[in-house]
């Protein structure tokens, strides 16, 4: 069978990290959006769509952010499998009638979060694991329906609701992603908390992050198999 056509909604405001982190991790053919600068998909014929992070708030009166939801609120009435990384994540929260909020706080870093055993998104990844953060929002409450799937102490890092995924953590980044995040925000989170977040990128943190990687993959196998679900569907 035909690799999976995947529309790539890149919310980073074209930051070429972004794209190479996506290009890297993703197994498929990306069609890729410059979401943040108005550009959407002209029509839904994919397979399986993934939305970026952003330095955006989902929340903000911005004319691209409501149109990108309103896009991807009708990719998943469709039937279309996505996943959402941070931005991505309170995105699909927002289209599927969740709640997104400021926390009041900024999480940022390697940092461990725990999944709930029973979700094929982590299928292969140890219950407590590794992640890089960045964000200062968070889904404060799920959609209508929707599984929790994993969490920390900052709150909610993942959720499920039919064939959406969602996670508020980052699984793409490799290190000099993670130092240029942790260093552009040196301004508002100040130097010592910034420098402490720098000694913690290390290629031992990295290589423990790189274990949650393996949810590119599962979400792929599973927009494989909704594929093949509907094509078989369509040929009865």
């Amino acid at each position: 069978m035909s690799r999976l056509r995947v529309a790539f909604l890149d919310a980073s405001h074209n930051d070429e990290t972004t794209k190479r982190n996506f290009r890297r991790e993703l197994d498929a053919d990306l069609v890729e959006f410059d979401a943040s600068g108005g550009h959407l998909p002209s029509s839904f014929d994919y397979d399986a769509v993934a939305i970026s992070g952003s330095r955006a708030s989902v929340y903000w009166d911005e004319e691209w952010i409501t149109n990108l939801v309103d896009w991807v609120t009708e990719a998943v009435d469709r039937g279309i499998p996505v996943l959402g990384v941070c931005f991505g994540h309170q995105v699909l929260a927002e289209a599927l009638g969740g709640t997104v909020d400021d926390m009041g706080s900024f999480e940022l870093g390697y940092t461990e979060v725990e999944h709930s055993g029973d979700s094929l998104l982590f299928d292969g990844v140890d219950e407590r694991f590794t992640v890089f953060t960045s964000h200062g929002d968070v889904v404060t409450e799920l959609p209508p329906g929707a599984e929790p799937i994993a969490a920390n102490e900052y709150g909610n890092h993942g959720f499920r609701k039919g064939h959406c995924f969602g996670v508020q953590f980052h699984p793409e980044y490799d290190t000099d992603t993670a130092e240029k995040i942790a260093r552009s925000k040196g301004e508002f989170l100040g130097d010592e908390r910034i420098q402490s977040v720098l000694a913690g990128i290390t290629p031992e943190n990295y290589a423990a992050a790189c274990e949650v990687k393996q949810l590119f993959d599962n979400f792929l196998q599973y927009a494989s198999q909704v594929r093949e679900e509907s094509t078989s569907t369509a040929t009865v």
